[in-house]
């Protein structure tokens, strides 16, 4: 049973935000997945969203079920020309259809994952993936009522909260502003229409650049504006923000809202770098004092390589020929997070580890200096 489009599990009303916000609702992530462990998916669907952009759903080949929080994104991983390119994509689907996963990409010129992803991938095939990672979920920010903002293909983590929240058959005050260039580019236009019918809380602005194909479009035309939110979402203010898009738009989302008088506390954007991984940095000319060595194992692989701690863990690991899963390298993404078995590090994040991964010894590679001996959990 579909529960998405179940009228009877929806008609069960009543407030729950906590249920929806509380990150023991999808705890079950951390037994099941860990964000640093390698998993092979087989896709098992290909489905066109509109002319660039295709949703790939996976599964596991031993029916491993997925659990995440809504909003979190996965690190796949791929041979493209002989070399091994990793990127992130947010999942689309929600965590409460736990035997599937998908992510929906938009093809960008140039892009070398996106672009193989819509060439290549099909059913039957295999593609390695770490996950899931992120801190852009409803468990940092509980709220009766919430206003999602989007443009582009930044409508996949607001599109798997959504549809979570009608999973899990509540009626939750969600105002949805989607942004795209035409209304042949709006991303799951007919599905946000369809569950809209099914939640009288839920609803759903789709502002378009311009008319395009669709010449009787009758929604919003230009771009998002404190004029147009004020007309279509009068009590802004009051909502919790989340926001998701291009950096422009997104840092444009934030100054409009800020000028309007909302709350900036109260406002949450998509934070990873969806860029390709920053280069190792070069080694500093000089060094003010000769550093110790420390000698990292990796407890899995039995491999194990040397250092200093004027490099991170992840740069060090490059050196030595020792593959670890990584993409942002800016310690934001979570994909190289990893559990310190022995030892210690001095760690400097940018908000891609949370507090209870911390404490059960997780550390951020890409960010992580080592002050002894380690012992990882790869």
């Amino acid at each position: 049973m579909n529960v998405a489009t179940d009228s009877c599990f929806i008609g069960q009303r009543g407030e729950m935000p906590d249920r929806f916000c509380s990150a023991a609702t999808w705890e079950r992530a951390d037994a099941q997945w860990p964000s640093h462990e390698p998993r092979t998916l087989i896709c098992t669907r290909v489905c066109a969203e509109t002319h660039d952009v295709r949703s790939f759903v996976f599964s596991t080949r031993d029916g491993q079920l997925f659990s995440f929080e809504p909003g979190q994104f996965i690190t796949v991983s791929a041979e493209i020309d002989g070399k091994e390119v990793s990127r992130c994509y947010t999942i689309s689907s929600p965590p409460t259809r736990p035997y599937a996963l998908s992510i929906t990409v938009k093809r960008v010129p140039g892009g070398v994952m996106s672009n193989w992803l819509h060439e290549n991938m099909r059913e039957g095939l295999e593609l390695k993936a770490c996950g899931p990672s992120g801190l852009f979920t409803p468990c940092c920010a509980p709220a009766a009522k919430s206003l999602y903002l989007s443009a582009g293909s930044g409508v996949t983590p607001l599109m798997s909260m959504t549809r979570a929240a009608l999973d899990l058959g509540l009626n939750r005050d969600i105002v949805f502003v989607h942004s795209a260039r035409a209304p042949e580019d709006i991303i799951f236009r007919r599905e946000l229409s369809h569950l809209c019918a099914l939640s009288n809380k839920l609803r759903v602005v789709h502002i378009c650049e311009a008319p395009g194909g669709e010449p009787a479009w009758t929604g919003p035309v230009g771009r998002l504006s404190l004029d147009l939110l004020m007309r279509h979402v009068p009590d802004y203010r009051d909502r919790e923000v989340f926001v998701c898009g291009p950096a422009g738009y997104m840092e444009a989302a934030r100054k409009m809202l800020r000028e309007g008088g909302h709350d900036a506390s109260r406002y949450h954007q998509e934070s990873f770098n969806f860029a390709p991984p920053v280069a190792c940095p070069p080694e500093p000319l000089a060094e003010p004092a000769v550093q110790s060595g420390f000698t990292v194992q990796l407890a899995r692989s039995g491999r194990s390589f040397t250092m200093d701690a004027s490099q991170t863990v992840l740069v060090a690991a490059r050196k030595a020929g020792v593959p670890l899963p990584s993409s942002c390298s800016q310690g934001i993404c979570g994909t190289c997070k990893t559990k310190v078995l022995e030892g210690a590090v001095d760690m400097k994040h940018n908000g891609g580890i949370r507090p209870r991964e911390i404490e059960k010894g997780m550390r951020l590679m890409c960010c992580s200096r080592p002050t002894s001996n380690l012992v990882l959990d790869l």
